[in-house]
């Protein structure tokens, strides 16, 4: 079909009630969806051929003032302005609400939805508050057809700017069971915080339907048609979600020149953009262990290693491949299940420390609510999570709710088994098996960190407490090996 030919002008509605600048796939979309909800919408692109060949394309679906300059683009919109910025994280967007500033009044305010690192929204926030402006962060997930159709929004900043622009949000918000999936989440960079968090179990989600594949592949024998049937059958039960129903997708997906899986011609090297790293940082800077969701990593930046694998391919030894024991599927099904919780208890267990260190309150019932729709990670036992912090707000970890507890313990066994033959057949599983050490890990009343404290006692005079009595201690390891109180 023909484009549509138009003269591209700026065209003066009635005052638009937002705007979007940066035009580019996520842009476009979101600006797209708050047209169609009947919102008068100002748009704008560095680059002015951008701006024309969107206008050509969606002129006519809503009310749309397009804008050559950022000075049109202002003064296109009512007040207090309202202005969305859909740039690329880092440097471009501070170069935006620089070149914004000057033209912005007292109160008006600068929304970055884009994938920016919390800090720099903490940051943008106080500079943006220096001269006036009220500045949000907002993570929005569900990628280019979630923008269009109906993200997930999480919008952290100034209570007051989010009460100016809720109503456009929740609109273009995917909605479930009459929610909408979007809800304030706290103040400074807690909205792009949350978001990071989502898109660290993002990765450990991912890694773990990659290590089920893998596993169904090289142990079970199982071409990518069958394994495509098979999560497709999953995802009618307890891991209905969205990454198993397009993981489905994408292995029943028939490849064009070969005629074969389009999975098995795919260079198997991943990429990221950083999000699932920040994730990880984090985590440590607040002692929360992230096993899964930083395994997850990892192995990414393993798969990018490719010339160094295929080497060592070549010459390191590894166990002579057998048959897979009876049950693989099923208990693979099962794993993964149980591996999926620990990584989502991990993750809200970071975020539930990151509101106490940054005071942000966050409501993690809240946050599970807003995922069921929209977003990347949304699954079918977020319905579980949200009803879990209803009856528990100030809930520790996911595991000590009665039906995550039980869910786990009848899956551990599988769970078991399948890391077994992993390891047996030389197959990496590091999100399966550092899962199973985690929940090992976090079940026990006693582990071996006494050792652990002693050796560092020993080598770095660091002190260690007593099971038997109150205060600091440390031995005099290299004198006369007595023990002697370090607190007073």
């Amino acid at each position: 079909m023909a484009p549509k030919c138009r003269p591209f002008v700026v065209r003066r509605v009635v005052s638009s009630r937002i705007g979007v600048t940066g035009l580019a796939v996520m842009g476009a979309n979101l600006a797209r969806n708050i047209a169609r909800r009947g919102v008068p919408i100002a748009v704008h692109n560095r680059t002015t051929a951008k701006t024309r060949e969107f206008i050509e394309e969606f002129g006519d679906e809503g009310e749309f003032t397009a804008a050559e300059s950022l000075e049109d683009f202002v003064a296109a919109l009512e007040k207090p302005r309202r202005i969305i910025v859909m740039v690329k994280a880092g440097k471009p967007v501070d170069a935006v609400i620089a070149d914004l500033t000057p033209l912005l009044d007292e109160g008006d305010i600068i929304i970055d939805a884009g994938n920016s690192h919390f800090p720099d929204t903490v940051r943008r926030t106080e500079e943006c508050a220096a001269n006036g402006l009220r500045f949000m962060g907002i993570g929005v997930s569900g990628g280019e057809e979630g923008a269009l159709l109906g993200p997930s929004i999480m919008p952290g900043g100034d209570p007051s700017a989010y009460a100016e622009v809720e109503e456009i949000l929740t609109s273009i918000a995917a909605v479930v069971d009459g929610t909408p999936c979007c809800v304030h989440v706290g103040p400074g960079g807690a909205g792009h915080y949350v978001k990071m968090v989502h898109n660290g179990i993002e990765y450990a989600d991912i890694q773990l339907i990659a290590e089920a594949y893998d596993l169904l592949t090289h142990v079970g024998g199982l071409d990518a048609p069958a394994i495509s049937a098979i999560f497709e059958e999953w995802n009618s039960g307890d891991l209905e979600s969205f990454l198993i129903e397009i993981t489905a997708k994408v292995l029943g997906k028939t490849d064009e020149r070969t005629g074969g899986p389009l999975v098995d011609v795919i260079v198997d090297q991943a990429e990221q953009k950083g999000t699932g790293t920040w994730t990880a940082v984090d985590a440590l800077g607040l002692g929360v262990p992230l096993t899964g969701i930083t395994e997850a990593v990892f192995a990414r930046g393993l798969s990018a290693l490719r010339d160094e694998r295929r080497a060592a391919s070549t010459t390191l030894a590894g166990p002579t491949p057998g048959d897979g024991p009876d049950g693989l599927v099923d208990d693979i099904r099962q794993a993964l299940y149980a591996s999926k919780v620990v990584a989502y208890a991990q993750g809200f267990a970071q975020m539930r420390a990151a509101s106490l260190a940054n005071d942000w309150d966050l409501d993690l019932g809240a946050m599970a609510t807003i995922w069921r729709g929209g977003c990347i990670i949304r699954a079918q036992f977020l319905n579980r999570i949200r009803d879990a912090y209803a009856e528990h707000p100030d809930l520790d970890n996911l595991l000590m709710v009665p039906y995550f507890t039980e869910a786990v313990a009848n899956a551990q066994d599988a769970w078991r088994r399948v890391v077994v033959t992993a390891t047996q057949q030389g197959v990496a599983v590091p999100a399966f098996a550092s899962s199973l050490s985690y929940y090992d890990g976090y079940r026990r009343e006693r582990g071996p960190a006494n050792l652990i404290q002693g050796l560092r006692d020993f080598f770095g005079a660091h002190t260690y407490l007593r099971t038997d009595a109150e205060g600091k201690f440390h031995t005099r390891w290299g004198q006369d090996g007595t023990e002697v109180r370090t607190d007073g």
